[in-house]
């Protein structure tokens, strides 16, 4: 496997990591007498945007799809749904960030409709991932030139972009926050309080 795929895939693991502790904090949430740490839901759904949605999309968009689709015209059908989930996501980041908003005004009530939504996006995003490396990445690996691969590699590793290197650093101290903040067993951060009564 070539070091490009295995930076895609890592970021893959990073992402579903972070979004399989944000779907059991939302059903642990559930739970009307532990008050949710807010901030936890917020630093995920804040990685899940500034990490996806700014860094490895945008990336995938301009050199992965860019450079398949002049190889291999006939992965344009393909290019252009996963082009339309990336806006799609983006959109659906939105909607977690309200159900969040609303969820945490309403508290204990509106657990339900969050984790409906922080669902919703989960699922979407790990049909997205597989659809990338199950059809994508093997279409990539037979069309694409090591010329191809050096630029691909180049750009997610942010060799190219001291800017977005840095950024990749806040990534990873912003996942060390989200793990000291979220509960075992999803994190080491405290347990969640009970609320009085």
């Amino acid at each position: 496997m070539n070091r490009a795929i295995r930076i895609l895939r890592d970021e893959h693991r990073s992402l579903s990591a972070v979004l399989h502790g944000l779907r059991h904090l939302a059903k642990a949430s559930q739970d009307a007498h532990a008050r949710p740490r807010f901030e936890v839901f917020r630093a995920m759904i804040r990685y899940i945007d500034e990490f996806p949605e700014r860094l490895h999309h945008p990336k995938e968009d301009a050199y992965l799809f860019e450079r398949l689709a002049a190889r291999a015209p006939e992965t344009a059908a393909l290019i252009e749904a996963l082009r339309a989930e990336h806006l799609e996501s983006a959109q659906r980041v939105r909607r977690l960030e309200r159900a969040l908003d609303e969820y945490e005004r309403c508290w204990p009530l509106w657990s339900g409709p969050f984790v409906s939504v922080v669902e919703d996006y989960a699922e979407f995003h790990r049909r997205h991932m597989q659809r990338e490396e199950l059809e994508l990445l093997p279409a990539a690996e037979r069309a694409l030139t090591a010329e191809d691969w050096r630029a691909i590699e180049a750009a997610f590793a942010g060799n190219e972009d001291p800017i977005a290197d840095l950024r990749e650093q806040d990534l990873a101290q912003l996942y060390t926050r989200i793990v000291s903040m979220a509960p075992a067993p999803i994190g080491v951060g405290a347990r969640w309080d009970k609320a009085p009564g």
